[in-house]
Order: C-alpha cells, then sequence, then structure tokens
C-alpha cells in the first residue's frame, strides 16, 4: 500500500506540527521544533512545497502517523 501522505509547503507543515509541538524559533531558512521531553529537534525547512521523503520522516519523528499530519 502506498503513503497517503498529502505533501504541503514547509509553512502548513510548521502550522499543523504547532498543534503538537513547541514552536522554536527561526534558523534562516528553517523552522526549529521542539517539545519537552521529546527526543528530536525538527528543522523544518521553508520550501514552497517538501518532498514526500522529508517530509515523511518529519511526520515519523513527531510522532504521527500519514493519516494522523493529514487530519491536522
Amino acid at each position: 500500500m502506498g503513503r497517503t501522505l498529502r505533501l504541503c509547503s514547509g509553512a502548513d507543515a510548521v502550522r499543523k506540527l504547532q498543534r503538537r509541538l513547541d514552536r522554536g524559533q527561526k534558523k534562516g531558512s528553517h523552522v526549529m521544533m521542539t517539545k519537552e521531553g521529546y527526543q528530536w529537534t525538527l528543522s523544518i525547512p521553508q520550501h514552497d512545497e517538501l518532498g514526500s521523503g522529508l517530509l515523511g520522516k518529519l511526520v515519523r519523528q513527531a510522532g504521527l502517523t500519514d493519516q494522523e499530519f493529514n487530519d491536522l
């Protein structure tokens, strides 16, 4: 079965992930997002469209399924 993850821009990804993570700070062309007690710092590039591999990795590191991310 293929991925069901809908591609989006970096800004859209930040808006969706803000519901689960704390917004960190913008560093150059990336937004760094963290959460207390969280294993990773997500570095989200502010591109017009994130590639499927990068977006999938960010979603997995945030502890979400593709469907949960799409529903945010």
